[in-house]
């Protein structure tokens, strides 16, 4: 499928939007702006729907401007959204409240008691495919319905972030396989909305009635409203595909379509997808085995502390990235002995929802600025380790992780990662790979939609650049060290 697409990666720090010669496989143009952090004490965290708007419309504006190429150009675009969110609208299509969002861990509550109602996780991996955990959209849901029972009641439309966003472009209420597996109210083994789940928040039919349409990944959805083509500089002819999660549009950007590959993304969290054609449910509550955006499932884990947690150490020391980077790599692996176990925000991987971060080990010789760096950036990485051994549990091995993300950039993290996971990876060119696996995913819809253009493996292989001077091979003397500092990370968890 020749021409220009528009792929959109709507996150929680920000928006980005990416320009795609899909007939060259080239980038021609990026755009970003940043949201407002979200807000919230204890727990809550939740942004203005309002404000992802306003960096789609200067992303995409900057994107085309980089490009050097008039909004008319683009042929189809689509939106990889931050998963789980939580956006209600009445009937007039306006925004109810804030969206809580992915990383809100404020309806942990909720979340217990909509578990206990399931039969435990026992129940929920039976009903579900998997276990609901809070950062879910159902437990967001009962919540709402809790403390703000009237504003509830007023829902018409129950969307994540990708769906809002499609909204406002296109006037449609609908999702699609990927993202819907987030919601905890969908049937990933059946791909289908668990109606019957919904009710454990309401009995009735209402909540059912609010869910947007379910659409199938490569479908285009419909072309632009004229506000949303006037907005973003786009012709209204513009096609949106149905976009999805930004993990599984981030499998896609990195070439992750087929048995055998790993995409690990280093961000405010961590997360390691492997692609299945079938449906293997892990019997741990901590692998989350979505849809694909491209066929098939995408069993993953999330870790909440990542390079989060390493800007707090940052800031403790009054580092700047480059400084810190220095000190973590002159410090021995397992940092003299000082182990951080860095659940500043509790933890998904391993499931520690009320956890708190700690350090342990410390001695008068080994309480440095260097050991702390290098403790703070292990700790992170343990808790991969920890949900790669998870996925290797139902036999998804991996031969070469795919590693994006802004820590991806460093040699010491990949290093450090390959000798820990003991895989080989490396960096696709393009690290933005949610906004080009958006792209990828239009241009493919668009030659769905039109009967003719070339499939997902083909558009994958030409547009997919890897980057062979990132390639890094485990260490086998390094790997030793590691295995030593991550079993006693493994002894020191707290028990759950």
């Amino acid at each position: 499928m020749d021409g220009l697409f528009l792929g959109i990666d709507c996150g929680t720090q920000g928006t980005k939007a990416l320009v795609l010669d899909a007939g060259s496989g080239a980038v021609l143009g990026l755009g970003s702006a940043a949201h407002a952090p979200p807000e919230g004490e204890q727990g809550r965290r939740e942004q203005d729907p309002a404000d992802w708007l306003r960096a789609l419309r200067t992303a995409v504006a900057e994107a085309l401007a980089c490009a050097g190429v008039p909004g008319s150009a683009i042929r189809a675009l689509a939106v990889s959204g931050q998963q789980h969110g939580l956006v209600m609208l009445d009937g007039q299509g306006q925004v109810l409240r804030p969206a809580k969002l992915w990383c809100d861990t404020e309806s942990s509550a909720e979340n217990e008691d909509l578990l206990a109602a399931l039969g435990g996780p026992a129940g929920s991996l039976e009903r579900l495919g998997l276990v609901i955990a809070p950062g879910y959209t159902l437990s967001k849901l009962l919540w709402s319905k809790r403390h703000h029972p009237e504003l509830f009641a007023r829902a018409e439309h129950l969307l994540l972030p990708h769906d809002f966003l499609n909204h406002w472009l296109t006037g449609r209420a609908c999702t699609e396989p990927g993202d819907a597996s987030g919601t905890g109210y969908y049937d990933v083994r059946q791909r289908a909305w668990a109606t019957d789940v919904l009710e454990l928040v309401e009995p009735g039919t209402r909540l059912a009635a609010a869910l947007p349409q379910l659409v199938a990944s490569g479908d285009c959805i419909g072309t632009l409203q004229t506000a949303a083509a006037q907005a973003l500089g786009l012709d209204a002819s513009t096609w949106v595909a149905s976009g999805g999660g930004d993990n599984m549009l981030g499998a896609i950007g990195t070439g992750n379509i087929r048995p055998g590959l790993i995409t690990l993304s280093l961000g405010t969290s961590g997360t390691l997808a492997a692609h299945t054609d079938l449906a293997q449910i892990s019997p741990q509550a901590e692998v989350a085995t979505f849809c694909g955006s491209s066929g098939g499932w995408l069993p993953l884990i999330c870790s909440m502390n990542l390079t989060g947690a390493c800007a707090l150490i940052q800031d403790l020391a009054q580092l700047d990235l480059q400084q810190f980077g220095e000190l973590a790599g002159q410090a021995p692996i397992g940092a003299g002995g000082l182990l951080m176990l860095p659940f500043f925000d509790g933890e998904r991987v391993p499931a520690l929802p009320d956890a708190s971060a700690s350090l342990l080990g410390m001695t008068s010789a080994n309480l440095t600025r260097a050991n702390l760096c290098r403790a703070v950036l292990e700790g992170t990485c343990f808790s991969l380790r920890y949900g790669l051994d998870l996925l290797r549990e139902v036999g998804l091995l991996g031969q070469e992780i795919r590693l994006v993300g802004g820590a991806a950039k460093s040699p010491l993290w990949r290093q450090t990662l390959a000798d820990l996971l003991g895989v080989p990876l490396i960096c696709p060119r393009q690290t933005e790979a949610a906004a080009l696996g958006a792209a990828i995913q239009a241009a493919w819809s668009l030659g769905r939609q039109l009967g003719s253009g070339d499939d997902l493996p083909t558009l994958v292989e030409r547009c997919v650049a890897l980057d062979p001077s990132t390639r890094t091979e485990p260490q086998p003397a390094q790997q030793a060290a590691f295995e030593t500092a991550y079993q006693r990370y493994r002894a020191h968890l707290p028990a759950r």
